[in-house]
C-alpha cells in the first residue's frame, strides 16, 4: 500500500486471532478471478464480540476539535491503478468489470444495510464501519498520520464495505446508540463488526454506545 507504513502497530496484535481468513481474502482482492468475495472479512461471533466489548475502555466521547477528514488519508493506492475504494468495490460486488484505470464499469452490489442491489458503482459508497470522525473522538486524534491512513484503508478487518450511498449518508458519523442499519437482520453482524474494529484499534466507547452493542449482541 503506497504511503502506508508496513510496520505493524501495537494495537493490531489481536489480528493474530482472526488472521487466516482475512489474509486469504486479501490475497484474492487484486486477482483476475471471475468470482468476488462479495463481502468484507467475517467478524467474530457474538460471544467473542461481547468479550471484546468488555475489554474496550469506557469513556465519554471526545471533542471533534481539530478533526478534518483529510487527516485520515483514504482511498490510498493498493496496487497499480487500484485504490482502496476500487478494491472494495471489486471485493464486495458480483461480476465486477474494471477498466484500465481500475474503475468499476460493470457488475452489481448488494447492500447489506438495506437489502438493495445496485448496478452502478456511483450508487454505492464505501462505508467506514467506525466513521473517521467517530474514531477521532474515540482516540484517533492522538494517532500519527500513518496510523490514521492504515485505519482508513484497512482491508484486513471489517472496517470497509460497499453499501447504498444515501443509507451511508444517513449514518454519517453516528455510533450504534444513534444509528443502526435499516435491515434489522444485519444488526448482529453490524455490532460484531463495530466491536471488532474498535477493539483492534484500541478505541474507546461511551456508555450509551456500549449499552446498545451489549443489547444487540446479547440477543444474537
Amino acid at each position: 500500500m503506497s504511503g502506508i507504513s508496513q510496520r505493524p502497530f501495537a494495537r493490531l496484535k489481536v489480528y493474530a486471532r482472526h488472521l487466516a481468513a482475512p489474509l486469504a481474502a486479501a490475497a484474492l482482492l487484486l486477482t483476475a478471478a471471475p468470482s468476488a468475495q462479495a463481502e468484507p472479512p467475517a467478524p467474530p461471533g457474538a460471544d467473542t464480540a461481547l468479550g471484546y466489548l468488555a475489554e474496550i475502555t469506557t469513556a465519554p466521547e471526545g471533542s471533534s476539535d481539530g478533526y478534518d477528514r483529510d487527516l485520515f488519508p483514504h482511498w490510498s493506492t493498493q496496487s497499480g491503478a487500484c485504490n482502496t475504494r476500487e478494491v472494495v468495490l471489486e471485493r464486495d460486488g458480483d461480476n465486477v468489470e474494471q477498466d484500465a484505470s481500475c474503475a468499476a464499469v460493470g457488475g452489481s452490489w448488494y447492500s447489506p444495510y438495506d437489502g438493495a442491489t445496485w448496478t452502478q458503482s456511483s450508487d454505492v459508497d464505501i462505508d467506514h464501519m467506525v466513521p473517521l470522525a467517530e474514531a477521532w473522538r474515540s482516540g484517533a486524534s492522538a494517532w500519527s498520520t500513518g496510523e490514521r491512513e492504515q485505519f482508513a484503508n484497512d482491508l484486513e478487518i471489517a472496517q470497509l464495505l460497499a453499501v447504498t450511498d444515501n443509507v451511508n449518508q444517513s449514518k454519517g458519523d453516528k455510533d450504534p446508540a444513534e444509528w443502526m442499519p435499516p435491515s434489522t437482520g444485519y444488526h448482529c453482524t453490524y455490532a460484531s463488526m463495530w466491536v471488532w474494529v474498535k477493539h483492534t484499534y484500541d478505541l474507546t466507547a461511551d456508555d450509551a454506545e456500549k449499552a446498545k452493542l451489549e443489547s444487540v449482541l446479547s440477543g444474537c
